[in-house]
Protein backbone atom coordinates (compact mmCIF):
# COMPACT_ATOMS: atom_id res chain seq x y z
CA UNK A 1 0.00 0.00 0.00
CA UNK A 2 2.96 2.50 0.90
CA UNK A 3 4.41 2.00 -2.51
CA UNK A 4 1.24 2.44 -4.10
CA UNK A 5 0.90 5.77 -2.83
CA UNK A 6 4.36 6.93 -3.87
CA UNK A 7 4.02 5.51 -7.32
CA UNK A 8 0.79 7.59 -7.44
CA UNK A 9 2.71 10.75 -6.36
CA UNK A 10 5.01 10.52 -8.61
CA UNK A 11 2.55 10.38 -11.52
CA UNK A 12 1.21 13.54 -10.45
CA UNK A 13 4.27 15.42 -10.00
CA UNK A 14 5.30 14.26 -13.97
CA UNK A 15 1.97 15.46 -14.70
CA UNK A 16 2.38 18.62 -12.68
CA UNK A 17 6.14 19.00 -14.17
CA UNK A 18 4.24 18.39 -18.02
CA UNK A 19 2.02 20.57 -17.99
CA UNK A 20 4.12 23.43 -16.48
CA UNK A 21 6.64 22.99 -19.67
CA UNK A 22 3.98 22.87 -22.04
CA UNK A 23 2.07 26.34 -21.23
CA UNK A 24 5.97 27.47 -20.85
CA UNK A 25 6.34 26.04 -24.79
CA UNK A 26 2.96 27.60 -25.84
CA UNK A 27 3.13 30.98 -24.58
CA UNK A 28 4.69 32.60 -27.28
CA UNK A 29 3.62 31.12 -30.08
CA UNK A 30 -0.44 32.06 -29.00
CA UNK A 31 0.98 35.78 -28.68
CA UNK A 32 2.06 35.39 -32.51
CA UNK A 33 -1.24 34.02 -33.62
CA UNK A 34 -3.47 36.79 -32.41
CA UNK A 35 -1.07 39.20 -34.01
CA UNK A 36 -1.66 37.51 -37.39
CA UNK A 37 -5.60 36.86 -36.94
CA UNK A 38 -5.49 40.66 -36.92
CA UNK A 39 -5.83 41.80 -40.93
CA UNK A 40 -3.74 43.97 -42.56
CA UNK A 41 -5.78 47.18 -43.57
CA UNK A 42 -6.85 47.29 -47.44
CA UNK A 43 -4.95 50.02 -49.59
CA UNK A 44 -7.89 51.80 -51.54
CA UNK A 45 -8.68 54.26 -53.83
CA UNK A 46 -11.21 57.18 -52.92
CA UNK A 47 -13.20 60.00 -54.29
CA UNK A 48 -15.02 62.39 -52.69
CA UNK A 49 -18.63 62.93 -52.89
CA UNK A 50 -19.45 66.48 -55.14
CA UNK A 51 -22.13 68.81 -55.12
CA UNK A 52 -22.47 70.47 -58.85
CA UNK A 53 -25.47 71.07 -61.13
CA UNK A 54 -26.52 68.43 -63.90
CA UNK A 55 -28.96 68.48 -66.84
CA UNK A 56 -32.17 66.45 -65.57
CA UNK A 57 -33.55 64.50 -68.27
CA UNK A 58 -37.60 63.32 -68.22
CA UNK A 59 -37.93 59.53 -69.50
CA UNK A 60 -40.51 59.13 -71.74
CA UNK A 61 -41.77 55.74 -74.00
CA UNK A 62 -42.82 55.65 -77.51
CA UNK A 63 -42.66 54.25 -80.84
CA UNK A 64 -41.39 55.15 -84.16
CA UNK A 65 -43.09 56.07 -87.18
CA UNK A 66 -42.71 56.78 -90.92
CA UNK A 67 -42.59 61.00 -91.69
CA UNK A 68 -45.29 60.01 -94.73
CA UNK A 69 -46.95 56.64 -95.31
CA UNK A 70 -48.96 56.13 -98.09
CA UNK A 71 -51.56 53.79 -99.16
CA UNK A 72 -51.42 54.06 -103.09
CA UNK A 73 -54.45 52.78 -104.92
CA UNK A 74 -55.57 52.43 -108.15
CA UNK A 75 -57.56 55.09 -109.45
CA UNK A 76 -59.30 53.20 -112.92
CA UNK A 77 -59.77 49.73 -113.08
CA UNK A 78 -58.22 46.82 -115.53
CA UNK A 79 -55.77 44.15 -115.33
CA UNK A 80 -52.21 45.00 -114.03
CA UNK A 81 -49.63 44.50 -116.63
CA UNK A 82 -46.33 45.27 -114.87
CA UNK A 83 -45.03 45.81 -111.27
CA UNK A 84 -41.53 47.05 -111.61
CA UNK A 85 -40.82 47.41 -108.01
CA UNK A 86 -40.39 45.16 -104.99
CA UNK A 87 -40.53 45.37 -101.03
CA UNK A 88 -37.92 47.55 -100.00
CA UNK A 89 -37.07 49.63 -103.24
CA UNK A 90 -35.87 53.38 -103.03
CA UNK A 91 -38.46 55.23 -105.10
CA UNK A 92 -38.17 58.76 -106.46
CA UNK A 93 -41.59 61.20 -106.78
CA UNK A 94 -43.43 60.06 -109.54
CA UNK A 95 -41.69 56.54 -109.75
CA UNK A 96 -43.64 53.99 -111.48
CA UNK A 97 -44.87 51.19 -109.17
CA UNK A 98 -47.97 49.39 -111.32
CA UNK A 99 -48.86 49.77 -114.69
CA UNK A 100 -52.37 48.66 -115.80
CA UNK A 101 -53.55 47.91 -119.12
CA UNK A 102 -54.74 51.00 -121.04
CA UNK A 103 -56.77 49.90 -124.11
CA UNK A 104 -60.25 50.42 -122.51
CA UNK A 105 -58.54 53.54 -121.06
CA UNK A 106 -57.36 55.02 -124.67
CA UNK A 107 -60.63 54.16 -126.22
CA UNK A 108 -62.37 56.16 -123.88
CA UNK A 109 -59.83 58.63 -124.89
CA UNK A 110 -60.73 59.14 -128.60
CA UNK A 111 -64.08 58.88 -128.37
CA UNK A 112 -64.15 62.02 -126.59
CA UNK A 113 -61.59 63.98 -128.66
CA UNK A 114 -63.30 63.21 -131.43
CA UNK A 115 -66.46 64.53 -130.02
CA UNK A 116 -64.85 67.49 -128.92
CA UNK A 117 -63.23 68.19 -132.42
CA UNK A 118 -67.05 67.54 -133.98
CA UNK A 119 -67.86 70.80 -132.28
CA UNK A 120 -65.02 72.91 -132.74
CA UNK A 121 -65.44 71.92 -136.56
CA UNK A 122 -68.93 72.62 -136.26
CA UNK A 123 -68.36 76.29 -134.92
CA UNK A 124 -65.11 76.53 -137.17
CA UNK A 125 -63.10 76.56 -134.42
CA UNK A 126 -59.01 76.20 -134.85
CA UNK A 127 -57.17 74.93 -132.28
CA UNK A 128 -56.14 77.19 -129.88
CA UNK A 129 -58.53 79.54 -131.67
CA UNK A 130 -60.89 81.68 -128.82
CA UNK A 131 -64.40 81.96 -129.73
CA UNK A 132 -66.16 84.05 -131.09
CA UNK A 133 -70.20 83.21 -131.62
CA UNK A 134 -69.87 86.19 -135.01
CA UNK A 135 -67.37 84.34 -136.76
CA UNK A 136 -69.49 80.97 -136.75
CA UNK A 137 -70.53 80.17 -140.28
CA UNK A 138 -74.14 79.48 -139.21
CA UNK A 139 -74.04 83.22 -137.26
CA UNK A 140 -72.54 84.61 -140.57
CA UNK A 141 -74.59 83.74 -142.86
CA UNK A 142 -77.88 84.60 -140.66
CA UNK A 143 -75.83 87.85 -140.20
CA UNK A 144 -75.89 88.03 -144.20
CA UNK A 145 -79.34 87.33 -144.93
CA UNK A 146 -80.18 90.14 -141.93
CA UNK A 147 -78.11 92.56 -144.08
CA UNK A 148 -79.88 91.49 -147.05
CA UNK A 149 -82.74 91.54 -145.71
CA UNK A 150 -82.91 95.49 -144.16
CA UNK A 151 -81.26 96.58 -147.44
CA UNK A 152 -84.32 95.14 -149.24
CA UNK A 153 -86.32 96.84 -146.48
CA UNK A 154 -84.56 100.50 -146.86
CA UNK A 155 -85.08 100.12 -150.71
CA UNK A 156 -89.22 99.31 -150.60
CA UNK A 157 -89.22 101.88 -147.69
CA UNK A 158 -88.44 104.74 -150.62
CA UNK A 159 -90.32 103.46 -152.77
CA UNK A 160 -93.47 103.25 -151.13
CA UNK A 161 -92.62 107.19 -150.45
CA UNK A 162 -92.89 107.37 -153.94
CA UNK A 163 -96.15 105.45 -154.58
CA UNK A 164 -94.54 103.04 -156.41
CA UNK A 165 -94.88 99.83 -154.35
CA UNK A 166 -98.14 98.67 -152.41
CA UNK A 167 -98.45 99.22 -148.42
CA UNK A 168 -98.86 95.20 -148.37
CA UNK A 169 -95.30 94.12 -150.33
CA UNK A 170 -94.29 97.02 -147.52
CA UNK A 171 -95.18 94.99 -144.89
CA UNK A 172 -93.99 91.73 -146.38
CA UNK A 173 -90.54 92.77 -146.85
CA UNK A 174 -90.68 94.38 -142.59
CA UNK A 175 -92.05 90.94 -141.87
CA UNK A 176 -89.03 89.18 -144.02
CA UNK A 177 -86.68 91.66 -141.72
CA UNK A 178 -87.73 90.62 -138.46
CA UNK A 179 -87.77 86.67 -139.67
CA UNK A 180 -83.84 87.50 -140.67
CA UNK A 181 -83.30 89.27 -137.10
CA UNK A 182 -85.02 86.46 -135.05
CA UNK A 183 -82.98 83.69 -137.08
CA UNK A 184 -79.84 86.08 -136.27
CA UNK A 185 -80.24 86.07 -132.99
CA UNK A 186 -81.07 81.60 -132.87
CA UNK A 187 -78.06 81.06 -134.67
CA UNK A 188 -76.13 83.42 -131.90
CA UNK A 189 -78.05 81.26 -129.27
CA UNK A 190 -77.04 78.04 -130.89
CA UNK A 191 -73.18 78.73 -131.58
CA UNK A 192 -72.89 79.90 -127.26
CA UNK A 193 -74.82 76.63 -126.61
CA UNK A 194 -72.27 74.36 -129.12
CA UNK A 195 -69.47 76.24 -127.29
CA UNK A 196 -71.17 75.11 -123.94
CA UNK A 197 -71.39 71.69 -125.20
CA UNK A 198 -67.62 72.15 -126.65
CA UNK A 199 -66.95 72.66 -122.94
CA UNK A 200 -68.25 69.89 -121.77
CA UNK A 201 -66.59 67.91 -123.91
CA UNK A 202 -63.40 69.34 -123.45
CA UNK A 203 -63.90 67.91 -119.64
CA UNK A 204 -64.39 64.39 -120.70
CA UNK A 205 -61.36 64.70 -122.98
CA UNK A 206 -59.67 65.68 -119.80
CA UNK A 207 -61.01 63.16 -117.80
CA UNK A 208 -60.13 60.42 -120.31
CA UNK A 209 -56.39 62.01 -120.16
CA UNK A 210 -56.14 61.16 -116.77
CA UNK A 211 -57.97 57.89 -116.49
CA UNK A 212 -55.25 57.01 -119.23
CA UNK A 213 -52.37 58.26 -117.11
CA UNK A 214 -53.65 56.38 -114.07
CA UNK A 215 -53.17 53.32 -116.04
CA UNK A 216 -49.84 54.09 -114.60
CA UNK A 217 -49.62 54.01 -110.79
CA UNK A 218 -46.97 56.69 -109.22
CA UNK A 219 -45.31 57.21 -105.84
CA UNK A 220 -46.70 60.34 -104.18
CA UNK A 221 -43.24 61.03 -102.93
CA UNK A 222 -39.33 60.08 -102.41
CA UNK A 223 -39.35 56.92 -100.43
CA UNK A 224 -39.10 53.03 -99.98
CA UNK A 225 -41.82 50.52 -100.78
CA UNK A 226 -42.63 49.08 -97.56
CA UNK A 227 -45.05 46.34 -99.53
CA UNK A 228 -46.73 45.88 -102.72
CA UNK A 229 -49.74 43.95 -103.00
CA UNK A 230 -50.75 43.03 -106.72
CA UNK A 231 -49.11 41.09 -109.05
CA UNK A 232 -49.08 41.15 -112.68
CA UNK A 233 -52.48 39.81 -114.03
CA UNK A 234 -54.17 40.44 -111.25
CA UNK A 235 -57.73 42.70 -111.77
CA UNK A 236 -58.21 45.83 -110.03
CA UNK A 237 -60.88 48.33 -109.91
CA UNK A 238 -60.54 51.68 -108.71
CA UNK A 239 -59.77 52.26 -104.98
CA UNK A 240 -57.62 48.71 -104.97
CA UNK A 241 -54.60 49.83 -102.71
CA UNK A 242 -51.27 48.31 -105.00
CA UNK A 243 -48.20 49.34 -102.68
CA UNK A 244 -47.64 51.28 -99.74
CA UNK A 245 -44.84 53.82 -99.69
CA UNK A 246 -42.95 55.68 -96.68
CA UNK A 247 -40.64 58.00 -95.96
CA UNK A 248 -37.80 57.71 -93.39
CA UNK A 249 -35.49 59.99 -93.41
CA UNK A 250 -36.44 61.53 -90.86
CA UNK A 251 -38.44 59.77 -88.99
CA UNK A 252 -40.80 60.32 -86.56
CA UNK A 253 -41.05 59.78 -82.80
CA UNK A 254 -44.65 59.28 -81.01
CA UNK A 255 -43.93 60.00 -77.36
CA UNK A 256 -46.39 59.44 -73.93
CA UNK A 257 -45.64 62.19 -71.81
CA UNK A 258 -47.28 61.79 -68.38
CA UNK A 259 -49.37 64.24 -66.95
CA UNK A 260 -47.48 65.51 -64.08
CA UNK A 261 -45.07 66.16 -66.76
CA UNK A 262 -47.06 68.17 -69.55
CA UNK A 263 -45.68 71.74 -67.92
CA UNK A 264 -42.14 70.59 -68.67
CA UNK A 265 -42.61 69.87 -72.61
CA UNK A 266 -42.10 72.78 -75.32
CA UNK A 267 -41.18 72.17 -79.28
CA UNK A 268 -38.10 72.42 -80.22
CA UNK A 269 -36.78 70.59 -77.16
CA UNK A 270 -34.07 67.63 -77.82
CA UNK A 271 -34.76 64.49 -77.42
CA UNK A 272 -31.87 61.46 -76.38
CA UNK A 273 -33.43 58.47 -78.43
CA UNK A 274 -32.14 55.07 -77.19
CA UNK A 275 -33.94 51.67 -79.14
CA UNK A 276 -33.41 47.90 -78.05
CA UNK A 277 -31.80 46.88 -81.70
CA UNK A 278 -28.98 49.21 -81.16
CA UNK A 279 -27.92 48.92 -77.69
CA UNK A 280 -25.52 51.58 -76.52
CA UNK A 281 -26.19 54.37 -79.32
CA UNK A 282 -28.52 57.22 -78.69
CA UNK A 283 -30.59 59.61 -81.50
CA UNK A 284 -30.87 62.93 -81.42
CA UNK A 285 -34.38 64.40 -82.22
CA UNK A 286 -36.53 67.27 -81.72
CA UNK A 287 -39.78 68.27 -80.45
CA UNK A 288 -42.11 69.62 -83.19
CA UNK A 289 -45.67 68.57 -82.45
CA UNK A 290 -47.43 68.79 -78.92
CA UNK A 291 -50.89 67.27 -79.12
CA UNK A 292 -53.18 70.03 -77.95
CA UNK A 293 -55.10 67.70 -75.56
CA UNK A 294 -54.29 64.54 -73.40
CA UNK A 295 -55.60 60.93 -74.37
CA UNK A 296 -58.29 60.20 -72.02
CA UNK A 297 -57.27 56.31 -71.77
CA UNK A 298 -53.56 56.69 -71.60
CA UNK A 299 -53.48 60.32 -69.09
CA UNK A 300 -50.70 61.09 -71.15
CA UNK A 301 -49.94 63.85 -73.29
CA UNK A 302 -48.75 62.75 -77.18
CA UNK A 303 -45.83 64.33 -78.38
CA UNK A 304 -44.00 64.01 -81.79
CA UNK A 305 -40.03 64.20 -82.15
CA UNK A 306 -38.36 64.67 -85.47
CA UNK A 307 -34.83 62.77 -86.12
CA UNK A 308 -32.73 62.47 -88.78
CA UNK A 309 -32.37 58.98 -90.51
CA UNK A 310 -30.17 59.13 -93.37
CA UNK A 311 -28.87 55.59 -93.31
CA UNK A 312 -32.30 53.97 -92.61
CA UNK A 313 -31.36 52.06 -88.94
CA UNK A 314 -34.17 53.43 -87.33
CA UNK A 315 -37.36 51.36 -88.53
CA UNK A 316 -41.11 52.81 -87.85
CA UNK A 317 -42.76 50.40 -85.18
CA UNK A 318 -39.34 50.24 -83.23
CA UNK A 319 -40.19 51.26 -79.34
CA UNK A 320 -37.98 53.38 -78.35
CA UNK A 321 -37.09 55.27 -75.18
CA UNK A 322 -36.48 59.34 -74.79
CA UNK A 323 -34.85 61.37 -72.39
CA UNK A 324 -36.23 64.75 -72.85
CA UNK A 325 -33.67 67.84 -71.52
CA UNK A 326 -34.91 70.12 -68.92
CA UNK A 327 -34.75 73.61 -68.87
CA UNK A 328 -33.59 74.42 -65.54
CA UNK A 329 -30.19 72.68 -64.20
CA UNK A 330 -30.05 71.53 -60.63
CA UNK A 331 -27.49 70.88 -58.16
CA UNK A 332 -26.61 67.11 -57.65
CA UNK A 333 -24.58 64.77 -55.36
CA UNK A 334 -21.94 63.01 -58.00
CA UNK A 335 -19.84 60.06 -57.39
CA UNK A 336 -17.74 57.72 -59.59
CA UNK A 337 -19.97 55.41 -61.67
CA UNK A 338 -17.19 52.91 -60.68
CA UNK A 339 -18.01 54.03 -56.95
CA UNK A 340 -21.06 52.03 -57.02
CA UNK A 341 -22.22 48.28 -56.94
CA UNK A 342 -25.83 47.87 -57.78
CA UNK A 343 -26.47 43.92 -56.99
CA UNK A 344 -30.19 42.46 -58.04
CA UNK A 345 -31.35 46.27 -58.27
CA UNK A 346 -29.58 47.39 -54.94
CA UNK A 347 -27.18 50.00 -55.02
CA UNK A 348 -24.66 50.62 -52.42
CA UNK A 349 -21.03 52.22 -52.06
CA UNK A 350 -19.05 52.09 -49.15
CA UNK A 351 -17.87 55.04 -46.84
CA UNK A 352 -14.73 55.67 -45.20
CA UNK A 353 -14.90 56.43 -41.87
CA UNK A 354 -12.47 58.37 -40.19
CA UNK A 355 -9.96 57.25 -43.29
CA UNK A 356 -9.33 53.50 -41.39
CA UNK A 357 -12.61 51.81 -41.82
CA UNK A 358 -15.73 51.17 -44.31
CA UNK A 359 -19.38 51.57 -43.59
CA UNK A 360 -21.61 50.31 -46.45
CA UNK A 361 -24.61 52.52 -47.63
CA UNK A 362 -27.84 51.55 -49.70
CA UNK A 363 -28.17 54.47 -52.26
CA UNK A 364 -30.31 55.63 -54.88
CA UNK A 365 -29.24 56.36 -58.37
CA UNK A 366 -30.25 59.50 -60.57
CA UNK A 367 -28.81 61.01 -63.87
CA UNK A 368 -25.69 59.64 -65.26
CA UNK A 369 -23.20 62.25 -66.23
CA UNK A 370 -19.59 61.06 -68.17
CA UNK A 371 -18.20 59.20 -65.51
CA UNK A 372 -19.82 59.82 -63.14
CA UNK A 373 -23.50 58.99 -61.35
CA UNK A 374 -26.03 60.85 -59.53
CA UNK A 375 -27.10 59.42 -55.97
CA UNK A 376 -30.22 61.09 -54.61
CA UNK A 377 -30.31 59.55 -51.69
CA UNK A 378 -27.87 57.77 -48.75
CA UNK A 379 -24.54 60.01 -49.37
CA UNK A 380 -23.86 63.22 -48.44
CA UNK A 381 -21.82 66.23 -49.56
CA UNK A 382 -18.18 65.87 -49.13
CA UNK A 383 -17.88 62.30 -47.57
CA UNK A 384 -15.07 59.75 -48.70
CA UNK A 385 -16.31 56.84 -50.65
CA UNK A 386 -14.04 53.51 -52.19
CA UNK A 387 -13.14 54.66 -55.57
CA UNK A 388 -13.10 51.26 -56.74
CA UNK A 389 -15.17 48.71 -54.93
CA UNK A 390 -15.37 45.50 -57.27
CA UNK A 391 -16.32 43.50 -54.90
CA UNK A 392 -13.94 42.55 -52.63
CA UNK A 393 -14.56 45.19 -49.60
CA UNK A 394 -17.32 44.87 -46.82
CA UNK A 395 -18.94 46.36 -43.80
CA UNK A 396 -16.02 47.13 -41.39
CA UNK A 397 -13.40 46.52 -42.96
CA UNK A 398 -9.60 48.06 -41.91
CA UNK A 399 -8.75 50.28 -45.28
CA UNK A 400 -5.96 52.69 -45.57
CA UNK A 401 -6.67 55.25 -48.56
CA UNK A 402 -4.48 56.01 -51.52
Amino acid sequence: MKTSRSHVFMLGAAGALALSALATGCSPNAAANTTAATPEPVTIATAVVESSPIDRYLRVTGSLLADEQAEVSAEVGGRVIATPVERGTRVAPGAILVIISGTQAGAQLAEAEANAAQIEARLGLAPGQPFDSLRVPEVMSAKAALDLADAEFARIQSLLDQKVVSRSEYDQRRMQVDAARHQYQMAQNGAEQSFRALDGARARVALARKAMADTTVRAPFAGLVAERLVSAGDFVSAGTRVATVVRIDPVRVELAVPEHAVALIEEGQQVRLTVDAYPGQQFIADVRHISPALRADQRALMVEAVAANPDGRLKPGLFATGAIRQAAAAPALLVPASAVETVSGTSRVYVVVNGERLEERIVTTGETVGPRVEVTSGLSRGEVVAAEPKGRLADGAAVRAR
